[in-house]
């Protein structure tokens, strides 16, 4: 963490809050040891996610997209929240009005106790019915029979937003309401490539927001915000935790 570019005055931002936003990408739980999935080290029996992570994929083969996703499963189930998440959940606890959204569908979040979570891309962990659209949650590792079937004979599918697909319209309203009245906005391990997320810290910054970027490198974002800090979130967090609250 860069300790020139931490002023007084920034202290008292981030201390004085009153509505704050953390805006969280695949960066935080790189560190929880979770791949991306995509790209080179992303490829499962020669496939790619954008081959399997399509409403086409799983209509013309519904048993190959879960194993897939009960490959990923299976691995996600392994990790384990670190610091950074930990802080988040702290900071739920300080801030008078606080809102998570996340781009990550690991669950890692709610797993560190965080609970006011807004899940852009929905969660690995929650099943849907693609006939009766009832959705649950579902921790079993592995998922059983493949592809699991709903009790109204449906097939079930991972609770996840696909290429192609619209995000939930009601997660994307609240986010909204949220970046319009925060006055302070975290964005941690985003690329800020990836629409609509990338858009999300501009907005925040236009309605007033104090903006915050912590980021292993820069990205596209950071010369628009106030404060960029560049390292590990599960390195800078806890140490900007203990520089606000002098814990």
């Amino acid at each position: 963490m860069n300790e020139s570019s931490i002023t007084g005055d920034s202290i008292s931002k981030l201390r004085d809050a009153k509505s704050v936003v953390i805006l969280t990408g695949a960066g935080i739980s790189a560190e929880s040891g979770i791949p991306t999935f995509r790209g080179e080290d992303g490829l499962w029996k020669k496939y790619r996610a954008e081959e399997l992570a399509t409403p086409w994929a799983f209509e013309r083969d519904p048993a190959l997209v879960w194993e897939w996703y009960d490959w990923r499963r299976g691995i996600i189930h392994t990790k384990k929240p670190n610091p950074a998440h930990y802080v988040v959940t702290n900071m739920e606890n300080r801030y008078p009005k606080f809102t998570l959204v996340t781009q990550n569908v690991d669950g890692l979040h709610k797993a560190s106790g965080t609970k006011n979570i807004l899940e852009v891309h929905g969660c690995i962990w929650n099943i849907r019915c693609i006939k009766c659209n009832t959705e649950t949650e579902n921790y079993d590792v592995p998922i059983g029979k493949i592809p699991p079937v709903c009790e109204c004979g449906g097939l079930l599918r991972p609770g996840v937003v696909w290429f192609g697909e619209s995000l939930p319209s009601e997660v994307l309203t609240k986010t909204m309401k949220a970046l319009e009245v925060c006055d302070l906005l975290f964005v941690i391990g985003t690329s800020a490539y990836v629409q609509p997320a990338a858009s999300f810290p501009i907005m925040a910054k236009q309605n007033g927001a104090f903006v915050v970027e912590i980021n292993k490198e820069k990205t596209p974002l950071s010369e628009y915000v106030d404060l960029q800090l560049t390292g590990p979130a599960g390195v800078i967090l806890p140490e900007l935790e203990r520089k606000i609250w002098k814990a």
